[in-house]
This record gives structure tokens, sequence and C-alpha cells, in this order.
């Protein structure tokens, strides 16, 4: 399958282009209260670690605000300033320094406030998100549609760009998110017909773990497949480090980026003699800071074992106190079954060692597909 991606607007969130053919970018948000400077950087640099490229931060007064800006100057990663109703805090941020804002200039108040907030970011050169949520629409669009319809979302969302457009501001990028996988999907269908600005895909409030990946999966991995979407969050109730890990996955399964080690495994299976599950789990978490790409392969049965990871780059095998370690198909060494997983982890972490001082060529710092110069900040 051969994924043609919409053509939308360029923009730049700090050093990440998004839009116009540029990758997927990866975002999250912080957990920790934004005024807590020590606490949302420890956080900030942790999901940077795991891929996460751009990180919003929740303002909710002015010494949040305040705060953004000495985050966003020791931030390895672009800074969002979350605000909602209140422009002054639009105001303050951009006086410290930010990368972009979220805000929907239809809930600040007048067109003066609107174009307070645009002059500054039309001198800073810097985006705003437009971010419409089932949830929170208009009284009178709820009147009209009765409930938050997808023609309804994507009419509240074009409302507020129309404010921004009458001052001649167009750096703009929208998010049409509700619960429901469907009217999500359809939103940003409609939306990607009706104009061209740079969509931040998600399914809103997901769930916990298991079931919002299952939900965004199915959501996000059909926009993407379809060509919709320049940024993408999962929003889980879980760490937003698996929110990374999750979106990170659902384009690796779509082959639009690559990143990191992904993990070939058995199923469960009566005929398993060596702990599969648990091994895998563990080799992907202990795996988990690397960048570079690679497959792995980890099998419960050394008779099939080969053949069925033959398109590995490296992988174990294990059965009757036996275990294999293979590459590219080819048996290298037999081991003890109790010694493979020490041993898969030792080999992958050599792998890397040579592909970053250069004696494997090809592979990006962060792994897959050629990426603008400005997204390899970590």
């Amino acid at each position: 399958m051969k994924i043609e991606r919409k053509k939308t607007r360029r923009i730049m969130v700090g050093s990440v282009p998004i839009g116009d053919g540029a990758p997927v970018a990866v975002q999250s948000m912080t957990v920790a209260d934004t005024r807590d400077i020590a606490a949302t950087l420890a956080e900030i640099n942790g999901l940077a670690r795991v891929g996460c490229e751009i990180i919003r931060l929740a303002v909710v007064d002015a010494e949040a605000a305040e705060a953004v800006g000495k985050i966003r100057n020791q931030s390895p990663i672009p800074v969002i300033a979350d605000i909602h109703f209140d422009y002054h805090l639009a105001l303050k941020v951009l006086e410290g320094g930010v990368d972009a804002i979220r805000i929907n200039p239809g809930n600040i108040g007048s067109q003066e406030k609107v174009r307070a907030i645009v002059d500054r970011m039309k001198d800073r050169g810097l985006p705003i998100r437009i971010g419409v949520n089932a949830g929170s629409l208009e009284r009178d669009l709820l009147d009209q549609y009765g409930h938050p319809t997808p023609d309804a979302m994507v009419e509240s969302a074009l409302r507020h760009v129309q404010l921004l457009e009458k001052e001649g501001f167009y750096d703009i990028k929208i998010s049409l998110k509700a619960s429901n996988v469907p009217d999500t999907i359809d939103a940003y269908m409609l939306m990607s017909q009706r104009c061209d600005y740079p969509l931040h895909i998600g399914v809103s409030e997901a769930g916990p773990l298991l079931s919002g990946t299952v939900k965004s999966s199915v959501g996000l991995g059909y926009l993407l497949a379809n060509g919709v979407g320049d940024t993408i969050r999962v929003s889980l109730a879980a760490d937003p480090a698996e929110e990374v890990k999750v979106a990170w996955g659902i384009m690796k399964s779509l082959g639009i980026r690559e990143r990191g080690v992904n993990i070939i495994a058995c199923p469960t299976c009566g005929r398993l003699e060596i702990d599969v599950v648990g091994i895998a789990q563990r080799v992907e978490d202990r795996l988990a800071h690397i960048h570079e790409t690679m497959d792995i392969s980890i099998l419960g049965c050394v008779v099939n074992g080969i053949g069925e990871g033959k398109e590995a780059d490296l992988g174990i095998a294990g059965g009757q106190g036996i275990g294999i370690y293979f590459e590219n198909g080819e048996v290298v060494k037999k081991i003890k079954d109790t010694e493979i997983e020490e041993y898969i982890i030792q080999q992958v972490e050599a792998r890397v060692e040579r592909m970053r001082s250069g004696q494997q060529g090809g592979e990006s710092p962060q792994g897959g597909l050629p990426m603008h110069p400005a997204m390899n900040r970590h």
C-alpha cells in the first residue's frame, strides 16, 4: 500500500517542520504542574528520550505562564503553551518565549484581543494551534446540529480560523478531537477537504492504556493511511511515555516513519517452552532508549524459529533447554535457553554501537525515513 500524504501548508513549531510533506511529528503533554519547572523539565527530557518531538504545557495562571519561558529555554524539544479563554496568558507566554500556542480565538473575547495576540505571533513568526473538542462545542452549534457531529466540529474550527484570517494570520494548525472514533475520522476527513492547513490528529480521552491504544490505533491509523495528519498525539489515561510509544507504533506499522526496535514474537501457543511473552516485553522495555531501527525476532520454537524470523536482522529462539542466536536467518551461536534474553540485549547494544561509530551505514540517528535536519534535535 502506498500512502499519499495530503498536501498542506508548511509551518514551523520551533525547529520542527509541520506540513508540506514533513515527517508526521509526535506530540504529548506533560502531567507535571507547569509551575514546577524542575519536574516539568524532567518529564520533558524523559519523553524526548522515547521519541516525543513536540511538548504541550498547560498554562493555568500567570505563574505557569512565566514558567513556560524558563522551561522552553532548557527543553530539548519545542514547547507549545496550552491556553484557554484568557488572552493575557497568551501575551505573557509570548513575552517569556514559546514555540507555539494552542488557543481558540473565539473563546478569548473581542476581535481586539485576537488582534493583540496575532500581532505578537506575527512579530515572532510563531504558529497557533486551534483545538476543537466534541465535548466543548458552542451552544448554538449544539442547538443547530443536536449533538457534536463532525460537521459541527468542522464549523466550529472554521469559525476560529476565520477570526485569525481576518487579521491576515495563516500560520495555523487545526485539531478536531472526539472520544468517538468514527466521529473523529469523519471530522478530520471533512476538514482535510475544506482547507489545506496542517492537521494535528488524535482521539480525545481515548481511555486507559489498552482500550485507548486500540481506539487510537484504529482512528489515527485510518487517517494516516489515507494521507491525513501532520502531527499526532495519542491521548491516554496513562504515563505520557506510553502515548509516545503508541504513536510511534502506529506510524511504524504503516511504514510512515521508523524508530527503534521492532519486535517479532510468537503469540501464545501450547508448544512454547520458553517465556516468550515475558522475554519479548522485557527486551522491548530495555531497548526503548534505542533510536536506530532494526527487526528483532524472539521465538519459542527452535525448529521453526529460523524460518519465521528469517526477515529479522537478528533474533533468538529457544526450547528444550537449547537456545539459538541468529542473524539474517542464519544460526550464529547456540546457547542455553536461560541465557538468550541477556544475550540478545548484548548483541543489540553492540550492533547499535557499530551503527553509531559508522561501521554500519545508512541508518539515521533517530532511525527510519529521511528527515528534515531540524527534526534531529535530540
